[in-house]
Formats: structure tokens, C-alpha cells, sequence
């Protein structure tokens, strides 16, 4: 006589700790947002840093130079360049 109701509520808490929207799913969906979170602030750090490289590379002359300088090895006319070869790492 108790086995019926007993097995309903087995069947009811199976699917809510097991079934696809049960408490294991939603504990994965919380860890997956989590993640989802994390990387978001990453990107969002990194759009903010490109932004204020875009102001500084239309308006800062110097920064400008800056990265000529580092990037494509430009120098002023007036400028002398020394190069030195590299040594080789022996092994």
C-alpha cells in the first residue's frame, strides 16, 4: 500500500535532482555562466584598453612615434642607428 506513493515521490525526486531542468543541470548552467562571466570581463578589459589606444594613436604624437619606432624600426633623419648582431645560443 506505501509502495505507490513511495515510488512516485522516488520518480519526483529522481527527476528533480537528475531530469534536464534538475538540480544537477542547473548547478552545470551556473558553473557554465560563471565562466561566461569571467571571460566577458576579460573582453570587456580589453575593449576599454583598445579604446584608449585609439584616442591615444589619433591625438598623442608621441605615442604615435612610440609605436612606429618599436613596431616598424622608424628613426628621425637625423638619427644614427647602431645594430649589433645577435649572439647565438650554444646548446
Amino acid at each position: 500500500m506505501y509502495f505507490i506513493p513511495a515510488g512516485c515521490i522516488a520518480f519526483i525526486l529522481f527527476f528533480t535532482v537528475f531530469g534536464d531542468k534538475g538540480l544537477l543541470r542547473i548547478y552545470e548552467l551556473k558553473q557554465d555562466k560563471g565562466k561566461i562571466d569571467g571571460r566577458l570581463m576579460d573582453v570587456n578589459g580589453e575593449n576599454e584598453r583598445l579604446k584608449h589606444e585609439i584616442v591615444a594613436l589619433k591625438t598623442d604624437h608621441r605615442y604615435m612615434e612610440s609605436i612606429a619606432r618599436k613596431d616598424f624600426g622608424l628613426v628621425r633623419g637625423d638619427e644614427v642607428v647602431y645594430q649589433f648582431p645577435q649572439e647565438k645560443k650554444q646548446p
